[in-house]
């Protein structure tokens, strides 16, 4: 596997242990990442288990083909967003679906990807190179009141007026093109001091999100990852902030209850009954564990929540 990919995947034995791999089942991880829990899953399924699965990101798809070399024949791999695995995973075909969310170590620690502050590099995060918009063309070409909603809907941050304003102002002396270059501006604005977190930390995660429509392609994916369930299969969804979370809970609530409404208010005299598709099989999100924890540190915002079909 190329070295730019090694990743450490987060809560393998929960994902195991929820998705029950055995032979002849057929799985799809739709973020393959370094293919850490893809690999266990065809393990897990051997001799006749097979897996399909996909990632947006080429380098990952790449070291996802090398790590499962020795499952040759088990598995199809697609560089793609997972929001289009219905389009071409059969429907009603799968026994389990996984979608571990976010972005990878490997992705966060080379400094060209652009998606951490840490190390200075081109203001980029697109997950897939092949798309246009990069979080520089957002920040250079939006208006300061879609930078602030950008900013506060998904980042929480709560100076995201102030720092849309400030980026507005200053890109019309000098374009944003550097990760540092705008954490800069922000810890300028917000200085520091001694808070646990840099000022910028929420700012980089609204932009990534933005950038790569995580919230709309994870909507979209949850919809398509249950049609391609079998009634009885599971779907494992691993989220790492609040945002996330909330959409998978709320997904997961709306097909577990036996009725339906229309708007955004549910008034029981106005339900309508239908039948339910999915229930929760932990009704809390799984976390990682204390040994976990102590070998990847990266992994304690992580939350496992896992869904049946019915």
């Amino acid at each position: 596997m190329p070295p730019s990919f090694a990743h450490q995947p987060v809560l393998l034995a929960e994902v195991l242990a929820a998705l029950r791999p055995k032979p002849g089942g057929r799985y799809a991880d739709g973020t393959l990442g370094g293919a850490g829990h893809a690999a266990a899953m065809l393990a897990a399924s051997s001799p006749t288990g097979w897996l399909s699965g996909c990632d947006r990101d080429g380098v990952a798809v790449e070291a996802a083909g090398a790590r499962l070399v020795e499952f040759a024949g088990r598995f199809e791999i697609r560089r793609g967003n997972f929001s289009g695995l219905s389009e071409w995973v059969p429907a009603g075909s799968c026994d389990g679906v996984l979608l571990d969310l976010g972005v990878s170590s490997p992705q966060l620690d080379v400094a060209e990807r652009g998606f951490s502050f840490q190390n200075d590099g081109p203001l980029d995060m697109r997950m897939d190179a092949r798309q246009a918009l990069s979080a520089a063309e957002l920040v250079n070409t939006a208006g300061p009141e879609e930078l602030a909603k950008i900013f506060f809907e998904y980042g929480g941050e709560r100076d995201s007026r102030r720092f849309a304003r400030a980026m507005v102002h200053d890109r019309e002396l000098r374009k944003f093109t550097t990760t540092r270059q705008l954490a800069e501006l922000i810890e300028r604005i917000s200085p520091r001091h001694r808070k646990k977190s840099h000022p910028a930390t929420k700012v980089f995660q609204a932009l990534r999100i933005a950038v790569n429509d995580e919230i709309g392609s994870l909507e979209r994916g949850l919809v398509g990852a249950l049609n391609i369930l079998k009634p009885g299969g599971r779907l494992a969804v691993i989220t790492f902030h609040s945002l996330e979370d909330r959409v998978v809970k709320n997904f997961g609530r709306e097909r577990a209850r036996d009725y339906s409404f229309a708007g955004a208010v549910d008034i029981p005299e106005l339900r309508v009954p239908c039948q339910p598709e999915l229930v929760f099989v932990t009704r809390k999100a799984v976390l990682p564990g204390e040994v976990e924890l102590a070998k990847n540190p990266r992994s304690r915002s992580a939350q496992l929540r896992v869904m049946e079909k019915i």
